[in-house]
Formats: C-alpha cells, sequence, structure tokens
C-alpha cells in the first residue's frame, strides 16, 4: 500500500491521538530502519528508547519464535516459567525483593501508585495517601498517571484529576521539604526526565529526598521506565547515582519491543500487595517475559552495556563540541544513551529536517532534541548524526 493511501486510511479509521511523520517504517535491522518505497533511516528514536538492542536482534528474535511456538498467553492464575525467571534476574540485579508484571510504563507507575498507598494506608491508616512529584515530569496517560505528571498539557481537558498529588521543581530540595507533610506517601520522580526535556537529577539532590524520605518514613519511588534497562549505561539508572529507592517501575527497553512493564519493591512494601489488591490480564505474559529474558541476558553479558556506556560518553563530547560551534544550541544535557540538547530554534523543524536527511529524530517540547537510539548504536553512526545537525545548525545560521 502506498504511503499516502496508508495516511489517508489512518485518518479515517484510526483516533488522531498522535502527530507522525510523513513516515511508514515495514521492516528494520540493527540501527537501521525502512520505508514502504525501500528508503533506509538511521533510528536514534528506536521505538522512544524501547528497541535496545536494535530492531532484529537475533537473540530476542528467536526467544519470541520459540515462546509462540510454546505458549503464548495462560492466565496469570497458573505459574509459567518464562516469567518467575524474568522475576528473578530483576530482583538479584537490582535493590528490589518482589515483581509485579504489567504492559508498560503507565501500567507500572499506576502500580507503583497504588503499593505507596495501600502501604501506607495499612501502616497509617487513612489520611497518609499524597504523592509528591515533579514539574516537568511524565508518568503516563492513565487518570492516576497523568495527575502525577507534572504538566499542564498532559492534564489539560481530564478534570477534574485525582485527588492527592503535589508538585514540586524537580531538583529543588527546599521546595521538596515544605511540600512534605504527615499526609505525604510517597515521593516519586525520573532520575532523568525525558519527556520534560532531559533533566538529570543532581546526585546530592538524590541523597537528600533519600535522607527526608528516611527521616520522614516516605516511600522513594523512581520511575526508571526510561532510563532503565542499560539506557544510561548501567542496568539501572539509579546505580550510577547513588541512591537505591524503595519503588522502581521499568518498560520500554525491557521486552526491546515486545510490550511490558514492571513495578519492583523491596519486600516490605511488596507485603502491601496481596491476592486481589492488583492484577493484570496479560501483564506478565510468557511471551513479553521470554523477551524481557532475551533483552536481560544480552544486557547482563556485559559488552552491550560496555558499549553503551562508551558510546554515551562520545556522544555527550560530540554534541557539546557542537555546542560549541554552534550558537543555536543553548545547553546539551544527559547521560549515557539518553540525551538531549535544547535550541534557540524549532526544534520540529531539525526533526524533519534529519528526516529528509536520512535521520529520525525526536522532539520533546518546542526546543528540545532527544537521542535514545539503540544501545548498539556506533560511533560512526553518531559522527553522521553530528555531522547532520552541523549542517543544519550552519544552514539556520546563513
Amino acid at each position: 500500500m502506498p504511503t499516502e493511501e496508508l495516511q489517508q486510511d489512518a485518518a479515517r479509521y484510526m483516533m488522531q491521538t498522535y502527530t507522525r511523520q510523513p513516515l511508514s517504517i515495514v521492516r528494520g535491522r540493527g540501527t537501521k530502519v525502512y520505508d514502504l518505497e525501500g528508503r533506509e533511516y538511521l533510528d536514534f528514536v528506536g521505538g522512544i528508547a524501547v528497541n535496545i538492542l536494535g530492531h532484529g536482534h537475533p537473540d530476542l528474535v528467536q526467544a519470541i519464535q520459540r515462546q509462540a511456538a510454546q505458549l503464548i498467553h495462560t492466565s496469570n492464575l497458573y505459574y509459567t516459567e518464562p516469567q518467575v525467571k524474568l522475576a528473578q534476574i530483576l530482583v538479584e540485579h537490582s535493590f528490589a525483593d518482589k515483581v509485579f508484571f504489567c504492559n508498560g510504563g503507565a501500567e507500572a507507575n499506576e502500580a507503583a501508585i497504588k503499593l505507596a498507598r495501600r502501604y501506607s494506608h495499612d501502616r497509617y491508616g487513612a489520611g497518609r495517601f499524597e504523592i509528591v512529584t515533579m514539574k516537568n515530569s511524565f508518568h503516563g496517560r492513565t487518570m492516576a498517571t497523568l495527575t502525577a505528571t507534572g504538566q499542564d498539557k498532559v492534564q489539560k481537558g481530564y478534570e477534574p484529576l485525582l485527588q492527592g498529588f503535589s508538585y514540586v521543581a524537580f531538583n529543588n530540595q527546599e521546595e521538596l521539604e515544605r511540600a512534605v507533610t504527615d499526609k505525604t506517601a510517597a515521593i516519586m520522580l525520573e532520575p532523568i526526565q525525558g519527556e520534560g526535556g532531559v533533566h538529570v537529577a543532581d546526585r546530592e539532590y538524590l541523597k537528600q529526598v533519600r535522607d527526608l524520605c528516611a527521616r520522614k518514613d516516605v516511600l522513594l519511588i523512581f520511575d526508571e521506565v526510561q532510563t532503565g534497562m542499560g539506557r544510561t549505561g548501567s542496568l539501572f539508572a539509579y546505580e550510577q547515582l547513588g541512591v537505591q529507592p524503595d519503588i522502581m517501575t521499568l518498560a520500554k527497553g525491557l521486552g526491546g519491543g515486545v510490550p511490558i512493564g514492571a513495578c519492583l519493591a523491596i519486600d516490605s512494601v511488596a507485603k502491601a500487595f496481596s491476592p486481589g489488591s492488583h492484577a493484570s490480564t496479560f501483564g506478565g505474559n510468557p511471551l513479553a517475559c521470554a523477551a524481557g529474558l532475551a533483552v536481560c541476558h544480552a544486557l547482563l553479558d556485559g559488552r552491550i552495556l560496555d558499549h553503551a556506556r562508551r558510546t554515551g560518553e562520545y556522544f555527550a563530547k560530540g554534541l557539546s563540541d557542537c555546542k560549541a560551534r554552534h550558537r543555536v544550541v543553548r545547553e546539551v544535557r544527559g547521560l549515557g544513551l539518553l540525551q538531549g540538547i535544547e535550541l534557540d530554534m524549532d526544534a520540529k523543524t531539525v526533526v524533519s529536517e534529519c528526516l529528509a536527511r536520512g535521520i529520525l529524530i525526536n522532539a520533546t517540547g518546542e526546543h528540545v532534541l532527544r537521542f535514545v537510539p539503540p544501545l548498539i548504536i556506533s560511533e560512526p553512526e553518531i559522527d553522521r548524526l553530528l555531522e547532520t545537525l552541523a549542517q543544519i545548525f550552519s544552514a539556520q545560521a546563513s
């Protein structure tokens, strides 16, 4: 089907919840994707931080094929080996003691919110249910998670929102201290605000947040939906930032492209969930968990994480050099292979110019470009992007 006809049918039959690029992707291999007309594109979006092993990774493909031939789905009324094994590997390589599986990031954050409220209710009774989140954050689009999200544009038109959330400035300890009261159950934040413009939490700030939580007996929730699974150069971002949460959420890269999410917690908190208190029909189904296991095995081999760490540093330096040469670049921010640049021009213009040159990138907001390529991206491919950005910025200045 020609791209134009596909776009027309999409407009006719699908709810218009996305602003899509004029591109129909039909296949992928490694760090490249291909459109209906056979054109090749270098992928620095990676399904928005999802395709961490690239496209068509043989271990992931084989794991999905084997599991699909054996058992795709059965109810969580029964045990399945892929689910238990994936939970085991996540627990053994994190701070956590228990895992709940679901279908994606919003569901994982929904589970974290419910778990925090349930834990606080069991421990302190009614009235201690509020969760403090960060301005400019993004936690999902369910009613609870869009309320947790500290962005008006995400919440607009969905009022009245769920009660029990307040928002403070990111990296501002004084404001956070004032916001925590005897009604606060948890503090929820992203180690790096991805959708909010690629803002990295200060290490000292996170230590102060952890200390505050300990003093007030408040839970600390890390939303690692975007930062987890090797994105920052370690399996989880918290490992580099020197602070352990009580609850952590994962999704995106966990399945390498197959939908799966997870909510991890320490044992004393996880006990707040009991049979019937939370559930997900498709959460942790055998196919998704087989994919998750393949991803974990690939990362824990070490080579991909080492590569992501090195290329992340190389990328950050290249973007900093770009800033030094082009006035249009205001700031470079990020960690590992989650990088962003803030511009003095419309970011969507740069997205379109890169698309025309065969490179896929993403804008988050009006002036920020976000780069979340597969973790297997190479230095020559990074160089190609940097050279393309330099051409676009130079043309803008002339």
